[in-house]
This record gives structure tokens, C-alpha cells and sequence, in this order.
């Protein structure tokens, strides 16, 4: 029998009581549940819901499905409000944490739309030229579209800002 949100071993062991003693007195159309008396422990559907977020949480392999936009409208107003979503949170911590500019830049290339892309790599650059990582990630997002020229105006601006910086001359 499978165990059921909530349900104890001993609720478990009365219900399977319950219906063998029960399983000749009704009829096969009438289900067992609707004749049963209620259980003396009831579950909410938060309750129900707050463990089925506990077991995704749990479980390492669990992703959300993702969205498939067919229509040109509805891609926008996503594009529109993924946007917004952003620029507000840089607007509130973009200051002190530069992750939210990396995963911004980063949406705006899965994005294809490497012009925006470019202008938020260069929006961080304002707020903290001196974080290495946003130097090297601005540049490996311009190597690997094979934007040659953008990828080599970015080093030497590195470079030159930060000339004692040796993971800049590894590149």
C-alpha cells in the first residue's frame, strides 16, 4: 500500500483493517472511501502541498519544467518582465552584489540579444571595474560568439585598468 502525505503507519494499518473487513459488505460500484467514517487525523491541502515542496527541495534531480512561448506577443511581454525584474533588483543590490549582473548579462545572451547583453557586461564594468570575474566572463561571452574584435577591445581595456592582474594575461 502506498503511504500517503501525512499518514502514519497506524493510519495506514486501520484503513487496510478497515477495508478487508469491509471489502464483502458493499457493493464494487460504491467506492470503500465515501462508506468509511472519517479519520480522527485530518490533512489540509497546505499541509499536503508544504510536503510535496519539501520532497522538490530534497530531491537533487528535480527541475521545474520550462516554459515553451510560441506566440511573438507573449515572448515579449516575458522578455519584458524577466526585464524588469532585473533592472530592479540591480537598482536594489547591484551595488554590492555583482552575481545579479552576471545572471542579467548571462539571460540577455541565452537571449540571443548580445547588443543588451554587452551594454549590462558594461553597466557592472560602472559599478565595480575592479571585480575580475565580470572582466573575465564579459570577455569569454564575446570569444565564445566568436565576436572577436569586442572580445579583444575587452582585454586590452582590462589590461590596461588592471595591468597587475595576472589572470587577465593568461587569456
Amino acid at each position: 500500500m502506498a503511504k500517503a502525505f501525512g499518514a502514519t503507519a497506524r493510519d495506514l494499518e486501520q484503513a487496510s483493517q478497515h477495508n478487508a473487513a469491509c471489502a464483502c459488505a458493499y457493493s464494487p460500484r460504491i467506492s470503500n472511501h465515501m462508506q468509511s467514517a472519517p479519520s480522527d487525523r485530518q490533512i489540509t491541502a497546505e499541509q499536503i502541498l508544504r510536503e510535496a515542496k519539501e520532497i522538490q527541495l530534497e530531491d537533487d534531480n528535480f527541475r521545474p519544467p520550462k516554459q515553451i512561448i510560441t506566440d511573438p506577443e507573449e515572448l515579449a511581454d516575458y522578455r519584458l518582465k524577466k526585464r524588469k525584474e532585473f533592472e530592479d533588483m540591480a537598482r536594489r543590490v547591484g551595488r554590492f552584489n555583482m552575481g545579479i549582473w552576471v545572471k542579467y548579462a548571462t539571460w540577455e545572451e541565452q537571449q540571443k540579444d548580445f547588443r543588451r547583453a554587452r551594454s549590462v557586461w558594461e553597466r557592472a564594468l560602472d559599478v565595480s571595474y575592479r571585480n575580475i570575474t565580470v572582466w573575465l566572463k564579459y570577455a569569454e561571452m564575446e570569444m565564445r560568439h566568436r565576436f572577436i574584435n569586442h572580445a579583444r577591445n575587452v582585454w586590452d581595456r582590462a589590461v590596461s585598468l588592471l595591468p597587475r592582474i595576472d589572470q587577465l594575461w593568461y587569456k
